[in-house]
């Protein structure tokens, strides 16, 4: 036996009834755990509140229907959907009655997220200061502008007589004029460096000459 479609038709006095069975709107009810106890009248109340939103839900779907470019007399799942959406009275419902997506929108979704992704990834592991080159792992701008100010004449530190490098290093000392014989290990010993500034320098051919006996 069919079921029966027509539509039931707002009664235009007020019966005190409501087109919901009450008895089913009550089990409704107990069933949340928020409410203790419900009495008659409330329960009513809800029945011809759901009654009347049930009526205004419908009739906005069935506008949907017949604005379309074929109009339709039932109303289905994607009017409602469109209702929902355009309303904002009725934008509560949007979780409950999303809009459908064909399945091939789904796979070019998850398809974009996942090349989205896959970029953000490819960008966290190349770090662009350490691309390579023929093979060859190329410096960072610092380390270049370091390594060219290394490179550049007079950059060495001369300090007390001793050549310094960038790295701390000593390098070659210098020749010291006769007299002066400084070990490469003191050249930094403060004692040295006064004892270096507050030498005499001896003229050429003043330097000290060894006696050989003749016996």
């Amino acid at each position: 036996m069919p079921y029966n479609t027509s539509a039931i038709p707002r009664p235009e006095e007020i019966s005190g009834t409501s087109a919901l069975p009450l008895a089913r709107v009550k089990k409704i009810i107990a069933q949340d755990e928020d409410i203790a106890q419900c009495s008659n009248g409330a329960a009513f109340a809800i029945s011809v509140a759901t009654e009347e939103f049930l009526r205004y839900l419908t009739e906005q779907a069935y506008n949907v229907a017949k604005s379309e470019s074929k109009p339709r007399k039932n109303i289905q799942y994607k009017d409602i959907a469109a209702a929902v959406s355009k309303l904002d009275n009725l934008q509560f419902l949007s979780d409950t009655v999303p809009r459908t997506v064909t399945y091939k929108q789904v796979k070019e979704k998850e398809k974009k997220a996942k090349d989205a992704s896959d970029a953000a990834n490819d960008a966290m592991n190349d770090d662009p200061n350490d691309t390579t080159a023929n093979g060859d792992q190329t410096t960072t701008s610092k380390q270049r502008s370091i390594a060219h100010m290394m490179q550049k004449p007079g950059s060495h530190a001369h300090r007390n007589g001793t050549n310094g490098t960038a790295n701390g290093q000593v390098g070659s000392a210098p020749a010291s004029p006769p007299g002066q014989r400084i070990s490469l290990s003191m050249a930094n010993s403060p004692i040295v460096d006064r004892t270096v500034q507050n030498a005499h320098t001896h003229p050429p051919g003043d330097e000290d000459v060894e006696m050989e006996d003749q016996d």
